[in-house]
Order: C-alpha cells, then sequence, then structure tokens
C-alpha cells in the first residue's frame, strides 16, 4: 500500500490507546483528500469529521492545522478549511523539485549493491507489466497507481528517508491536480515506454543514464498534464 493511499478506516479509532487521536484524524483526512473524497476548493466541515469519526473537534482542529503545514489544506478567515487547489505555478515548481528527486533517486538505484538492485528491479518489471495491462483496458486509475509504485519503489530503494520524505510530500500536493485527469488518458502509452527506459537503464547498472531518464520522464509527464489541462476561459 502507497504512503500517501492509505486505506481509510473508522474501526480504528475504537481501539486505539497510545496512537495520538490528531493523527488519526489527520491519516483519516489525508485518505480522503487523496481519494478524490474530499475534492480541491471543497469545505472540511469539523463537526461533521468529529461526529464521523466518534472524537471531538480538537484533535480535528490539530490534524487540519497538520494537513495546513504539509500543504494539502488552507485555511481562510471566517470562511473555515478547504482542501488546497494548486494554482499553475505551483505545479510547475512541484513537478521541477519532483524530476531532481527522481533523477537523484534513479542515480542512486542504479548504484545498488547486485542483490538488492536485483529486487528492485523484479518490482519494477511487475509494475511495469501491470501498468501495459491497465493501459490496454484503459483503466487510468489503476495504470496511475502503478505508475507513483514504480516510483516510490525507485525512491524507498535507496534507503534515504530524508529523499523519502521530501518525495511523498511532494506526490501528495501533486496528486491535488491529478485527480480531475484521472479519468482520461494522457499519453500512457508513451509513458510506458518510457518506464522500460528507465528499467533497461537500471539493469545496465548506468547511473548517469538512470538520472537523465527520470528527470526527462517527469517533465514529459508535465508536458502531457498541460495538454490535458483545458486552458483557462
Amino acid at each position: 500500500m502507497l504512503p500517501w493511499l492509505a486505506e481509510s478506516s473508522v474501526d480504528r479509532f475504537n481501539d486505539v490507546r497510545d496512537t495520538s487521536l490528531a493523527k488519526l484524524v489527520k491519516g483519516d483526512m489525508l485518505a480522503l483528500i487523496l481519494k478524490g473524497v474530499l475534492v480541491p476548493g471543497q469545505r472540511i466541515n469539523e463537526p461533521d469529521v468529529a461526529a464521523r469519526l466518534g472524537v471531538s473537534r480538537v484533535p480535528v482542529r490539530e490534524a487540519l492545522r497538520e494537513l495546513e503545514s504539509s500543504g494539502l489544506v488552507v485555511a481562510r478567515k471566517h470562511a473555515g478549511v478547504f482542501v488546497r487547489q494548486l494554482d499553475a505555478p505551483e505545479i510547475r515548481d512541484l513537478y521541477q523539485m519532483r524530476g531532481l528527486l527522481d533523477g537523484f533517486a534513479g542515480r542512486q538505484a542504479a548504484q545498488l549493491p547486485v542483490a538488492r538492485q536485483a529486487a528492485l528491479l523484479a518490482v519494477l518489471d511487475d509494475s511495469v507489466a501491470a501498468m501495459q495491462e491497465a493501459a490496454a483496458q484503459h483503466e487510468v486509475q489503476r495504470y496511475y497507481g502503478e505508475n507513483l509504485r514504480f516510483h516510490w519503489a525507485i525512491v524507498e530503494a535507496g534507503g534515504n528517508q530524508t529523499l523519502t520524505e521530501t518525495y511523498r510530500g511532494i506526490v501528495q500536493k501533486l496528486h491535488l491536480s491529478r485527480l480531475k485527469n484521472l479519468s482520461h488518458d494522457i499519453g500512457m502509452q508513451a509513458s510506458i515506454t518510457e518506464h522500460r527506459d528507465i528499467v533497461a537503464a537500471l539493469r545496465l547498472g548506468d547511473p548517469q543514464r538512470c538520472e537523465a531518464l527520470l528527470a526527462h520522464h517527469v517533465g514529459d509527464a508535465y508536458e502531457r498534464l498541460l495538454q490535458a489541462t483545458p486552458a483557462p476561459a
């Protein structure tokens, strides 16, 4: 299960003893945001959240403050808390940063010890096959999930905790801009070809090529997103 697409379960709240309620509330709302149940621009109603989870409004407020600090929600004075809507410059900047991080992760992955690299390649091969199957069935959401799994496997393989935390934060925010496009085929076949090239470079143990391919791949993904996003009227 990907860390930014964790399942939400109200039942967990009934048995919690040592875990912070605010942390659980945050996880629940995060899952709803990233699944598109709470959509960008939507107001989050504190009393409704508290009643649904069977908690007071105090942990809900604390959870919302944490989500605001992570950039996923925004508080508006006298109006409430809303799911964040990213503007075009923010999306561009996030993709630029993601390209740098993906490139670095690819360079590191290409230099892994043989056994760890073989384990990573097995995951990536499986992910590419699943992406191909999803594309053949025009299952865009399934494809997108596999795409996330592919990149997360590379990022996580290096064992750099700062990288994984930073990357997760960026992808969570970028996910807000992708929700409205998940019903459209935005170049899945071209993307699959790029993924196969990345795997081939990893298999050859070529750090420079892996870095370049991953950075270019993220740039191409941004261009495909721009093409899929209607121009403002």
